[in-house]
């Protein structure tokens, strides 16, 4: 049964496992680093779509099948399905899961959105609520821009401080403590507002969000980055992960030698493009399953912190003039799971 540690951190004394996760992308995703790390990936971002927004759909329908498949678990082994994406009303997460008929929460988090929907599975899991949860989450570059920015049909330029939604989506399978990767602890996140206006420069609008989670979670802990393997933001981007690091230095924490971003590891900046890094919330949950998981499953990565940041705007407050608020959940993620001592 989780127990709370500090004002907003609860460890997982069960230490719940992820058992199944995958991650789908499309082609400028299959160019990049991780590329080959991808469980599907297609030629072009429509996935033989007639829209944008179906293409997001039958992204996470694809990413579900393939973490069940991978860990041998049906639809009906299935307590609750966490899943949300950038559009209205999360259209993408509700039309991917209606033919499945698992009791579905739709979640708005943003880029935030797969550290969210991680942390809600694994707190169900710890706390005996259910047997078995699914945390997914998706992107799509063109169903994003027709939404926040511009039609692409616009032709608007990009400014260098702007980031490149990912194409992707990721899905995780949890369960009660069976294997590598476990789920330790998590730290829920406060929106933090420092006035940023700038609809292309997420990365300056989230990386507060993402120092105070950090920031409460190593005080709630009383941990240092130094006793993790991996500090991995999700897309702060170049911008962003700079700022981070040195509002973190600023609190006795420095860690550049330990973080990395989902937004800079996704995509080569200079080869393909993308100015300051990847983005979306397909970013964060395609680089945790395709490439952070296994490498926690072998043992290569011990102990990794995951915290996805999002920027919680939308056309209307931007075009009303407001700043953007961020968030910022964080996991730890473990190949060991806690000890007898640590449950007490």
């Amino acid at each position: 049964m989780a127990k709370k540690i500090g004002s907003q951190t609860l460890l997982l004394t069960s230490s719940p496992s992820i058992i199944g996760y995958a991650a789908v992308g499309a082609k400028k995703e299959k160019e990049g680093p991780l590329g080959g790390y991808f469980d599907f990936t297609s030629e072009d971002s429509s996935f033989g779509e007639k829209t944008w927004e179906k293409s997001e759909t039958f992204m996470q329908k694809k990413v579900v099948e393939l973490a069940l498949e991978k860990c041998g678990v049906s639809d009906n082994e299935i307590d609750f399905l966490f899943a949300g994406d950038l559009l209205n009303q999360c259209i993408s997460s509700a039309y991917a899961s209606r033919e499945r008929k698992i009791p579905f929460f739709g979640l708005y988090g943003a880029c935030s959105t797969m550290s969210e929907s991680l942390c809600l599975a694994s707190m169900f899991v710890d706390a005996k609520l259910a047997n078995r949860c699914l945390a997914v989450t998706s992107s799509h570059f063109c169903s994003a821009e027709r939404q926040f920015r511009f039609p692409l049909e616009y032709g608007g330029q990009r400014t260098p401080t702007s980031q490149w939604t990912v194409t992707g989506a990721g899905a995780c399978v949890v369960a009660p403590k069976a294997q590598a990767p476990y789920l330790r602890a998590v730290t829920v996140g406060t929106v933090e507002d420092l006035g940023i206006t700038d609809i292309n420069n997420m990365g300056a609008a989230m990386a507060p969000a993402a120092a105070r989670t950090l920031c409460q979670y190593f005080q709630d802990t009383a941990t240092r980055p130094e006793d993790y393997d991996l500090i991995l933001t999700g897309d702060l981007g170049f911008v962003g992960s700079r700022l981070l690091e040195r509002l973190m230095q600023s609190e006795g924490y420095p860690m550049a030698n330990l973080h990395n971003d989902c937004g800079l590891m996704i995509f080569d900046r200079l080869k393909q493009d993308v100015h300051a890094g990847g983005s979306g919330c397909g970013c964060a949950a395609s680089v945790l399953c395709s490439f952070i998981l296994p490498q926690i499953a072998c043992q290569r990565l011990k102990d990794v912190l995951f915290l996805a940041t999002g920027a919680l705007m939308s056309p209307t407050s931007t075009q009303q003039g407001e700043s953007i608020p961020g968030i910022a959940h964080l996991l730890h993620i473990s190949a060991f799971p806690h000890t007898k001592e640590e449950q007490a």
